[in-house]
C-alpha cells in the first residue's frame, strides 16, 4: 500500500507540475511552485477544520490535471517543449534517490523532534485537525504548520513512518534546490552546472548540526529565501507571475515558522529594488504609485495566511511559547533584566569571535573566496565585476542577523536556554547557507561572462580562445564534478553513520520494547531513562509523549530506595517503558516487588508490573 500511495502522491505531483508548464512557469521552478501551491491550498483546508477531506481533494486534483493533460496531449491540444537531460540532472537525480533512500531508513533523534516537529505531524495525521485549547501534547501552539501540513499529506499515503517523515521534508529541499539552475545562463557549460551542484553538496556541511535526518526547519527556510530570490530575477521582465511567485513564496515562508520574517523582509528588499528598476519610463509619481501598488498588493496576499494563523493563535490560545507579542518581550526583558542583558552579550560575542564556531568559519570562507573571485576577475581577467558589492550585502545581512538572533535570546528565550546560547549554530547556519547559495550563483554569472564566446549557438568544445583555457576549463569541470559527487557522498554516508551510532539511543531502543500508540490519550506512562541530562532537560518527557501519543508521560533517571515511596511513584503510572537497562530501577524492582527487570514494556498493576507482548 505504501508504494501505491507513493506513485498516487508521485503522479499527482508530476500532474501539478505539468500544468503549471502549461502556465508558462519556469521550468525550474514547477516543482517547488507545486509543492507550495498544495501547502496553501492544505492550509485553507486545514484552517476550515477539513485536513482530511483537503488531503484528499488536493493530491486527487494533481491527478486529475495529470490525467487531462495527457489526455490533451494525445489529441494534440497540448504540447509541452523538453530539453533533455543536463548534467547537473543526472546529479541531482542520482544522489537526491540515494539521499532518499538513506532518509527513508533513518531514525528521529534530535531533541525539537519530539517538542514539537514530528509531535504536530503526528497529532495531523491521526486526529485530521490542528490542535486546539484542549490539546495539550501540543507545545509550541504559536508555531505555523507549512512543513507540517506537506508531510501530513505525504505519509497520509505512504504510511505514518519517521523515514516518510524525512523524505517529505527532503523533497519540498530538492525542489527548492532544483530553482538555481534557473540562473545558469548556458546550461551546457559543465563548469557552471557542477559549480551548483557543488554548492547544494557544501551547504549541508554548514546543516551538519541537524542534518536532513531531522524535521527541523532551519535549512528549510534558506532554501525557499534562495528560490523566492531566484524566482524575482527569472521573472523580472514578466511583472505578474513575479508578483505570484513572490507572495507564493512569502507566503509560505511565514508559514513555516515565526522567525522567516527576516528573510521575507530580504525578498522584499530584493523585489522593491527589482519593480523599481524595471518600471517603465513615466513621471515620478506614476512610479511611485505603480511600484507602492505592486508591492504592497504583492506583500498584502502574501501575508493574509499568516494574519490568519495569529488571529487563529490568540483567540485559540490563552498562551502560548515563543509567540509573536509584545507584552511577551516586555514580561521576557523585566524577568532577565539588565545583567541578564550583558551575561547574554558576552557569551553572544564569544561564540562570534571563537575559530570553533562553524558559522563563523563559514562567514570568513565566503569573504576569503569572494574577494579571491574579485580579484582573479579584476587584474587577471580584467573583468570589472560586482563580487566585491555583492559581499557587502551579504555581509549586512549577517550582521543584521546576528542582531535579530540577540534579540531572540534576550527576549524569547529562558535565560537558563539563553545564556548558553542554545542552537546559535542551527540558527546561523540559515544565514550562512544563504548567503553561500547567493555568492555561488554570482560568482558562476560572473564565469559564465568571462567566457570568450558569448554567443551562445556558437559555443563548442573547440570554441575557446587558447588551447591551455580549454584544458583548464576540462579539468576544472571534471574536478569539481569529482568533488561534487564527493562532497555529497560525505553527507550520504554521514547521516548513515549517525544512523548506526544512534541506533542504541533511547528513541530507537524505545522502538525495540513495544509499537508506538497511533490514538491521543491521556495514559500516565514512565519512561525509565538512565541518562540524568535526558530527563533534566525533559527530552524523554518530549520522546515518551510522541511515542505514547500522550501529555501525561515522565521520564525518570534517579529512583528512591525506601520501600514505600519508590512504590508510591511506581503506582501513580499505568504503564511503565524500559528501553535501556536502569540499574536504580531494576535494583529497586527485584527488592520491593521481587521481580527481575530490564528492558521491556511493563503494564502496572497493584503488586506487580505485567509484561507486555
Amino acid at each position: 500500500m505504501a508504494i501505491l500511495g507513493f506513485i498516487f502522491f508521485g503522479l499527482s505531483l508530476i500532474g501539478y507540475s505539468s500544468t503549471l508548464r502549461l502556465l508558462h512557469v519556469n521550468q525550474f521552478f514547477t516543482w517547488i511552485t507545486s509543492i507550495l501551491i498544495q501547502i496553501i491550498l492544505l492550509y485553507i483546508f486545514a484552517m476550515l477544520n477539513l485536513l482530511r477531506i483537503g488531503i484528499w481533494t488536493v493530491t486527487s486534483l494533481g491527478f486529475i490535471l495529470l490525467i487531462a493533460r495527457l489526455v490533451l496531449g494525445y489529441m494534440g491540444k497540448v504540447s509541452i517543449h523538453h530539453e533533455g537531460l543536463h548534467l547537473f540532472d543526472a546529479w541531482m537525480i542520482f544522489l537526491g534517490t540515494v539521499m532518499a533512500l538513506v532518509l527513508l531508513h533513518s531514525p528521529l533523534i534530535h531533541y525539537d523532534n519530539f517538542s514539537h516537529w514530528a509531535t504536530i505531524v503526528k497529532f495531523l495525521t491521526y486526529n485530521g485537525y490542528l490542535p486546539g485549547a484542549k490539546d495539550t501534547i501540543i507545545s509550541f501552539t504559536s508555531y505555523p504548520p507549512a512543513t507540517a501540513l506537506f508531510i501530513t499529506q505525504f505519509v497520509t499515503f505512504t504510511g505514518f513512518h519517521e523515514g516518510n517523515m524525512l523524505v517529505a521534508q527532503f523533497i519540498l529541499i530538492w525542489a527548492a534546490s532544483y530553482t538555481i539552475f534557473a540562473t545558469l545562463r548556458d546550461r551546457t557549460r559543465g563548469l557552471n552546472s557542477m559549480l551548483l551542484c557543488l554548492t547544494i553538496a557544501i551547504s549541508y556541511v554548514f546543516n551538519i548540526n541537524i542534518r536532513l535526518n531531522n524535521l527541523l526547519v532551519d535549512y528549510v527556510l534558506a532554501i525557499l529565501t534562495v528560490a523566492g530570490l531566484v524566482g524575482i530575477y527569472i521573472y523580472q521582465n514578466r511583472p505578474k507571475m513575479m508578483a505570484f511567485h513572490v507572495a507564493l513564496v512569502s507566503g509560505t515562508l511565514l508559514l513555516t515558522k515565526n522567525s522567516a520574517a527576516f528573510f521575507v523582509a530580504i525578498i522584499a528588499i530584493y523585489y522593491l529594488y527589482t519593480l523599481i528598476r524595471k518600471v517603465s519610463r513615466t513621471s515620478l509619481f506614476k512610479k511611485i504609485l505603480k511600484v507602492t501598488r505592486q508591492f504592497v498588493g504583492t506583500f498584502l496576499v502574501g501575508a493574509l495566511p499568516f494574519i490568519w494563523w495569529e488571529i487563529h493563535v490568540h483567540t485559540t490560545f490563552t498562551t502560548s511559547k515563543h509567540e509573536i507579542s509584545a507584552s511577551a518581550y516586555q514580561i521576557q526583558l523585566a524577568n532577565d533584566g539588565m545583567t541578564g542583558f550583558i551575561n547574554i552579550g558576552k557569551a553572544f560575542l564569544h561564540q562570534i569571535f571563537s575559530f570553533n564556531s562553524l558559522s563563523t568559519v563559514g562567514f570568513l570562507t565566503l569573504n576569503i573566496g569572494l574577494i579571491v573571485a574579485w580579484a582573479i576577475f579584476k587584474y587577471i581577467c580584467n573583468y570589472p565585476n560586482k563580487l566585491l558589492k555583492l559581499l557587502g550585502w551579504l555581509d549586512l545581512i549577517s550582521l543584521l542577523y546576528y542582531g535579530s538572533l540577540l534579540g531572540m535570546y534576550v527576549l524569547s528565550m529562558p535565560y537558563v536556554e539563553a545564556i548558553t546560547l542554545d542552537g546559535f549554530e542551527r540558527y546561523m547556519s540559515t544565514v550562512v547557507i544563504l548567503n553561500l547559495f547567493i555568492g555561488a550563483m554570482f560568482t558562476v554569472y560572473t564565469i559564465d561572462k568571462n567566457y570568450y564566446e558569448q554567443d551562445f549557438s556558437q559555443r563548442s568544445p573547440r570554441n575557446f580562445k587558447y588551447l591551455w583555457t580549454k584544458n583548464s576549463y576540462q579539468l576544472s569541470t571534471f574536478l569539481i564534478m569529482f568533488f561534487s559527487i564527493i562532497m555529497m557522498y560525505s553527507e550520504i554516508n554521514g547521516t548513515t553513520f549517525t544512523n548506526n551510532y544512534n541506533r542504541r539511543t533511547i528513541p530507537v531502543e524505545l522502538s525495540k520494547i513495544t509499537p508506538a500508540w497511533t490514538k491521543q490519550n491521556n495514559t500516565k506512562i514512565l519512561l525509565v531513562d538512565p541518562h540524568k541530562v535526558e530527563v533534566a532537560t525533559y527530552y524523554a518527557g518530549y520522546l515518551a509523549n510522541y511515542y505514547f501519543f500522550t501529555n501525561n508521560s515522565t521520564g525518570q533517571a534517579v529512583f528512591s530506595k525506601s520501600e514505600n515511596k519508590f512504590k508510591k511513584n511506581i503506582q501513580q503510572y499505568e504503564y511503565i517503558a524500559v528501553p535501556k537497562y536502569d540499574k536504580s530501577f531494576s535494583k529497586g524492582m527485584h527488592k520491593f516487588y521481587h521481580q527481575k527487570l530490564k528492558t521491556g514494556f511493563y503494564k502496572v498493576h497493584k503488586n506487580h508490573l505485567e509484561k507486555m507482548n
